[in-house]
């Protein structure tokens, strides 16, 4: 989930991915627990609809699913010129919240809606040598994904959403020596396509597309710097606050009553955006060919030692986006992800349980080379993930 990658806030600034480069797999849910894990075709609570619709076939005839998150971790950026400040430390808590709700409407047909927010982060880089370039920045977003799910017969179903994605971005920077804060928000629409199949009576599998998505922000990206000569840079802010197409593969297999398995094969179309970077005077650097597409792997164990307990455990790796990570985007620092989660829940009663998932994401280090002004390295960033889940069928 690279490069979920940086969900970000980054889109200016230091965005990473995580799950590839903007898209995040964390949004509170029982999926943190497993790194994501068998996301696909696992289909055990009613946000399915945000990664395979057509899992809601599976669900019982009402279900709600709620999720609330802590994000937070290490993300140092060190300027290779000693004599400037640099920015260090500049990620930040960032809270999430996630709300799912499916329904039976006939033997056939079901219907859902989730909100969610796995696209978002806030930075502040604080007072350093480039503050007039970027000091703070916020990236909010949420979607509201209304879903529809077909059982085709016993072993196959389709589903489908239309995802309404809001976003907000707050950017701020030093200019003569005040703070100065520009803020905008964008709606934009993707769509997703899901497959859920049963290959056996202990084995399924679940395939989904999902398309990319677009913010356009209408925030003046340039700053000019007091050097002599002066020298403007800008931010390729609506550039970067996008997120590419997604194909996603799943299995999951039930060895036994109380030991499951699960699998991932993803992809992600990096390769389309190239790698927008900071203008200096006007010209940007030939970078078109930096980018390129992505693989997400991951691998979960599900154990239930009791009718009441349910353990969780996964590992996941997102490929880097970068062709070079000696030449990689200040505002979008990311590289190879790996995920490590555990969890657990609990059967409060029949008709409803509560989870608790924790996950830490390593990001390979990376450096930038431009603007050369601000030259600089991410250092073995990281991140980690807290959330409680609470489920309840009627």
């Amino acid at each position: 989930m690279k490069k979920i990658a940086l969900f970000i806030s980054g889109v200016l600034a230091s965005s990473f991915a995580h799950a590839s480069a903007l898209y995040f797999y964390e949004t509170g849910t029982e999926d943190t627990a497993l790194a994501g894990a068998g996301q696909a075709a696992r289909a055990q609570d009613a946000s399915t609809i945000m990664t395979n619709p057509a899992g809601m076939t599976r669900l019982p005839d009402h279900m709600f699913t709620g999720g609330i998150q802590a994000m937070n971790g290490n993300i140092d950026y060190q300027l290779d010129n000693n004599a400037q400040t640099s920015p260090g430390d500049v990620m930040k808590t960032f809270p999430n919240a996630s709300a799912y709700y499916s329904q039976k409407l006939n033997d056939n047909v079901y219907a859902g809606i989730g909100l969610y927010g796995n696209y978002g982060l806030g930075i502040d880089y604080g007072n350093w040598a480039g503050d007039r370039l970027i000091k703070k920045s916020t990236m909010a977003a949420m979607t509201l994904s209304p879903s529809l799910a077909i059982k085709l017969n016993d072993r196959l179903s389709l589903g489908a959403s239309a995802n309404i994605n809001y976003g907000f971005l707050s950017l701020t920077r030093n200019v003569d020596g005040d703070d100065h804060n520009q803020q905008d928000h964008d709606w934009a629409m993707s769509y997703r396509l899901g497959l859920a199949m049963d290959l056996t009576d202990r084995t399924r599998a679940g395939i989904t597309w999902t398309s990319k998505t677009d913010y356009q922000f209408n925030i003046d990206g340039k700053a000019r710097l007091p050097t002599q000569p002066a020298r403007e840079l800008t931010l390729p802010i609506s550039a970067q606050a996008r997120a590419p197409q997604q194909i996603m593969l799943s299995l999951v297999h039930d060895v036994t009553s109380q030991w499951s398995v699960m699998g991932d094969l993803g992809w992600q179309d990096w390769s389309q955006f190239g790698a927008p970077q900071v203008q200096v005077n006007g010209q940007s650097v030939d970078k078109t060919s930096r980018m390129k597409d992505t693989w997400h792997t991951a691998v979960g164990v599900q154990y239930r030692p009791t009718e009441q307990w349910r353990l969780n455990a996964g590992v996941a790796f997102d490929s880097s986006p970068y062709r070079d990570q000696h030449d990689v985007a200040m505002t979008l620092p990311t590289g190879d992800e790996w995920r490590f989660g555990t969890g657990a829940q609990y059967q409060l009663t029949p008709a409803s349980n509560i989870g608790v998932a924790v996950e830490y994401l390593h990001m390979q280090s990376s450096q930038v080379q431009s603007p050369a002004v601000f030259a600089g390295s991410y250092d073995k960033p990281h991140l980690w993930f807290a959330s409680v889940n609470y489920s309840y069928q009627f």
